[in-house]
């Protein structure tokens, strides 16, 4: 076990819905989105202090659970990607019967596949754009190669977050290619129909929508380098688009987050057709990011919800679920 640091004093008073805590905060892991991880776990841990809890951050992974060993009184989840946010993590502390925030195994571990929610959201009646999931790094696209779809198209892994290994194909030369390149890392890739429009987010806490926030990129899409090291992508809230639309959006993120069997809190990933304004819902995150460009917040404090309030709340809800 790694543990990454240590409230060394109490700096706020508690909040009077939940007394001083003893949190272990999980951060960093085997994914490829670690190094997001460990800023999540870091500025979840200062909130945490700052509403009067005593902290511990760990790093942990499959082989190395110490951390769990930590006695706790909660254990809030800043893991993404494999292991943190596939339902792994949470299946060990049900059995353990420590309580934490966010959704159960089962929830997670469906969200954190593209192909499977997006079939789950489907039967459901949800919006989402047409895909094939190419499991065989050895032999051509079972889906007919690019002929068989309306370029550009989109290759990613089925399960990843952060845009990790994401193309947006507009070449049918680079087609076999990129699906070779994602298949072989990953061991399949999910081929999904590109929707060209304006992009939008919709975070839900306690299952309520946040205001929906559109993303603005000078990249291509809103990929890796947008999500964390670019400061000129806009996270815009005043979105020049219909209000009867935007509400249906916020409507449908709500009931994705059901359909997924999600609680708690998580974010729901959407695209406009720019052309018909239809809306195609594309994932469903159960732990988005806590940095300084991550969604959830910005949100959660466009309608007042402090970063420290957010976290706080999180832990209400995580310990009000958990069974006395």
């Amino acid at each position: 076990m790694t543990r990454i640091a240590r409230s060394p004093s109490k700096t706020a008073p508690a909040s009077p819905a939940c007394a001083e805590l003893d949190v272990t905060v999980l951060a960093g892991g085997p994914s490829a989105e670690r190094e997001v991880s460990l800023q999540s776990g870091a500025a979840v841990a200062a909130a945490l202090e700052r509403m009067g809890h005593e902290v511990t951050v760990c790093d942990i992974g499959p082989q190395d659970l110490a951390a769990l060993d930590i006695p706790a009184d909660f254990v809030f989840i800043a893991l993404h990607g494999q292991f943190g946010e596939d339902g792994q993590v949470q299946e060990l502390l049900a059995r353990r019967g420590l309580p934490f925030g966010g959704s159960d195994a089962n929830a997670s571990a469906l969200a954190m596949n593209k192909a499977a929610t997006k079939a789950r959201l489907a039967e459901a009646g949800l919006p989402t754009p047409a895909y094939h999931v190419h499991r065989n790094k050895r032999q051509r696209c079972s889906s007919g190669g690019p002929s068989c779809w309306r370029l550009p198209v989109v290759i990613k892994p089925v399960s990843s977050g952060s845009s990790v290994d994401t193309h947006i194909v507009h070449d049918p030369f680079a087609f076999q290619s990129a699906l070779e390149r994602v298949s072989s890392r990953h061991g399949s890739a999910l081929i999904e129909q590109y929707i060209d429009g304006p992009e939008l987010t919709v975070g839900i806490l306690d299952g309520e929508p946040l205001p929906v926030c559109q993303i603005r990129t000078r990249r291509e899409f809103y990929d890796y380098q947008a999500k964390y090291v670019d400061d000129d992508t806009e996270y815009l809230f005043d979105i020049d688009l219909p209000e009867g639309l935007l509400r249906r959006i916020e409507e449908l993120s709500v009931k994705a987050h059901r359909t997924v069997g999600c609680r708690h809190f998580c974010r729901v990933d959407w695209m406009v057709d720019a052309r018909t304004l239809d809306p195609y819902v594309l994932e469903i995150n159960t732990i988005p990011g806590f940095t300084g460009h991550s969604l959830l917040p910005k949100a959660a404090a466009r309608v007042g919800i402090s970063f420290d309030r957010l976290c706080q709340r999180i832990v209400e809800l995580g310990l009000s679920a958990h069974p006395a």
